[in-house]
């Protein structure tokens, strides 16, 4: 039996000339593994941060969780924007018209400089009224508000960073966003070692102090991956392009797949949010118990991220290349790949899941919530990372619109809403929460298996 079956696979389609199946699984492996350690090590930062925060209390695990929807939503923008230069630096590099794909990334970096100035103050400003409204309560407010502010002050650092590496990830560098993020995160670390606790004389500054340690590191992801893009020898390379406006098909394309994705990142924002402030109406302890289920689910999410950034690179390139045979081929190798790696993260969540908690805090009534969401999170992961991996398949063709309606049905009404019923109505308390979040998970996986068996997004135009 064959790992890759390409006449199964390319049912219909015509099939050029298909590499060995050992060279599709090491090209598949090549550009996923630095994606999918970077996505793993940028989201045991968070557990990390989590770990050290929760040394203070709950509480100071439950304000900094009520940052994290609103963060994002101000950052959806710059999301949108990534996927887009990922997908048409990718396409551009298929095609080997390094020009216009440096000048993308040109016009892309001050569009990103002009859109932070104008949302960081917007953060910062109203930082308490946005907290207000994500749920928090009495002993979490202030602790929110201010590490809020922080991160969002200097987020410009993030965002320069996100689009420069989404662009590296395109042309299929994913070696140097791995790098570039694994140094970032590991100087956050640090300096929440230091500040957080006020250690080897640094002031004990708290949650500020983790938000500190935040900005540190992503100043310096920023200038590392400043350094990546003026290398004369990589394929992006800033000072390889003369203008720094992009042609008018690239324009085009990037006002088409960014506005999609953009569409996409404020249903999922806005329907995060709505479920966050659900789970926070339940109390400090259930938010806090959720918030490291959550931090565990990013733990899962990264393997499969890491797949659906091959998978953008991959896919994009080879429809750049003519060969929508070959991208349905990747397609499938990486979902394949991001299954097998579910099997074994499902396992250890499923038999040490209390013990995984116990990293984060000894309250018993948080440890016995924690058996129950590693239960449900045992199962739901196998939907989380395949559906992951197809909705990377999906934007690497350009095919942003049909995924924007999937977050739009499920993340913003189908979680918030099955979620909200089975917590207060039917009195499932935290655990409706988990049961709404598998059925989100369920609907955005068949919706996108569906779409990708299809494979009319193999004949879209970039």
């Amino acid at each position: 039996m064959h790992f890759v079956n390409a006449r199964k696979i390319c049912k219909g389609m015509e099939l050029g000339d298909i590499p060995a199946e050992r060279q599709i699984v090491k090209d598949t492996l090549n550009i996923a593994w630095p994606s999918v350690l970077e996505s793993f090590f940028v989201c045991l930062a968070g557990v990390i941060d989590t770990i050290m925060v929760g040394s203070l209390g709950s509480y100071a695990i439950a304000a900094v969780g009520l940052t994290t929807q609103p963060k994002f939503l101000g950052l959806a923008i710059f999301l949108s924007l990534n996927v887009a230069v990922s997908a048409i630096v990718a396409r551009r590099k298929g095609e080997g018209n390094r020009e216009s794909a440096n000048r993308v990334v040109r016009m892309l970096l001050w569009v990103t400089l002009v859109l932070t100035a104008v949302i960081s103050l917007v953060f910062v400003f109203f930082a308490d009224y946005i907290i207000k409204l994500a749920g928090s309560q009495p002993d979490t407010h202030e602790s929110a508000v201010a590490y809020l502010q922080i991160i969002m002050g200097g987020s410009v650092f993030s965002t320069v960073s996100l689009v420069l590496n989404a662009a590296q990830r395109g042309a299929g560098n994913t070696r140097i966003a791995m790098v570039t993020n694994v140094i970032s995160n590991a100087v956050n670390v640090v300096f929440n070692y230091l500040l957080i606790g006020g250690n080897f004389g640094f002031p004990a500054l708290g949650i500020r102090g983790a938000a500190i340690a935040t900005v540190i590191g992503t100043v310096c992801a920023c200038v590392l991956s400043i350094a990546s893009v003026m290398r004369k020898e990589g394929f992006i390379c800033l000072r390889a392009a003369k203008g720094w406006i992009a042609d008018r098909a690239s324009v085009h394309s990037i006002l088409n797949v960014g506005s999609s994705a953009l569409v996409e990142q404020i249903c999922l924002r806005i329907g995060f949010l709505l479920f966050s402030m659900t789970v926070a109406r339940l109390g400090t302890t259930e938010f806090a118990a959720h918030q490291i289920g959550m931090n565990m689910m990013s733990m899962s999410f990264s393997i499969g991220d890491g797949f659906s950034v091959a998978s953008v690179t991959l896919i994009g390139q080879s429809l750049g290349r003519k060969r929508p045979d070959m991208a349905k081929i990747y397609g499938n190798v990486c979902q394949k790949i991001g299954l097998l790696c579910a099997l074994v993260i499902s396992t250890c969540y499923f038999l040490f899941g209390r013990q995984i908690f116990t990293l984060f805090t000894t309250e018993t009534p948080i440890l016995e919530y924690g058996v129950i969401i590693m239960r449900i999170l045992s199962l739901m992961l196998f939907l989380q990372i395949e559906q992951v991996v197809l909705f990377g398949c999906l934007r690497g063709a350009g095919d942003t619109r049909f995924t924007a309606l999937i977050s739009l049905i499920s993340v913003t009404f189908v979680r918030p809403g099955i979620s909200w019923l089975l917590c207060y109505p039917l009195g499932l308390g935290l655990l409706g929460a988990w049961l709404g979040t598998f059925c989100d998970q369920a609907v955005r996986f068949t919706m996108a298996f569906i779409r990708f068996r299809k494979g009319k997004w193999t004949q879209l135009k970039l």
